[in-house]
């Protein structure tokens, strides 16, 4: 069992999360979240954390914001689009339990100290800015690292926010360019 609560956005996500794996989970049905569902998140906070699972899209996004804007030390999950994806649809909901199973391994927590360890030359110098097929580099970089998908502003933002290491980064950039390089 997941120690954490974890934070999803409607009732088919809570179902998917359930199939994937044990945890408690609180439901924000949306971005109106009600002031007893974020009395909850809060109790759920300082009681056992919360792991924050939103959809991979612009309203997800927004939610996770707002989210850890009121709860800084929560931790991240993230689903990649491709991941999250079923007949033009994205959500939580349409991953597998393996796929879900994989983004809460891979959870991580905003850093709250200032953090430069990337720069836009590192952007540039791997392609994940200003280049042709930089946006399915960053797409794949977000899925290995479990730091999800971003424009380059903010991939590169969460590269340091999350705290992801140069090691954690060059052995994902090793393993992504293996897979390019053998057609995987």
């Amino acid at each position: 069992m997941i120690s954490e609560v974890i934070v999803v956005e409607g009732r088919d996500d809570e179902a998917a999360v359930k199939q994937a794996c044990e945890a408690e989970i609180i439901t924000t049905h949306g971005f109106g979240i009600s002031r007893e569902t974020f009395e909850r998140i809060e109790r759920a906070y300082r009681n056992r954390g919360i792991i924050i699972l939103t959809d991979p899209d612009f309203a997800g996004e927004k939610i996770r914001k707002r989210l850890s804007e009121r709860f800084p030390d929560a931790k991240h999950a993230h689903i990649s689009r491709e991941e999250a994806s079923k007949d033009g649809d994205v959500g939580v909901e349409n991953a597998s339990p393996q796929n879900i199973r994989d983004a809460l391994a891979k959870v991580r927590t905003i850093m709250q100290e200032d953090r430069l360890e990337f720069t836009r030359d590192d952007m540039l110098n791997y392609g994940l800015t200003g280049d042709w097929g930089a946006a399915e580099r960053r797409q794949e970089l977000g899925r290995l690292l479990g730091i999800g998908y971003g424009n380059a502003k903010v991939f590169l933002a969460r590269l340091n926010h999350y705290g992801v290491t140069r090691k954690e980064f060059l052995q994902a950039w090793i393993n992504y360019t293996h897979r390019e390089q053998s057609g995987e």
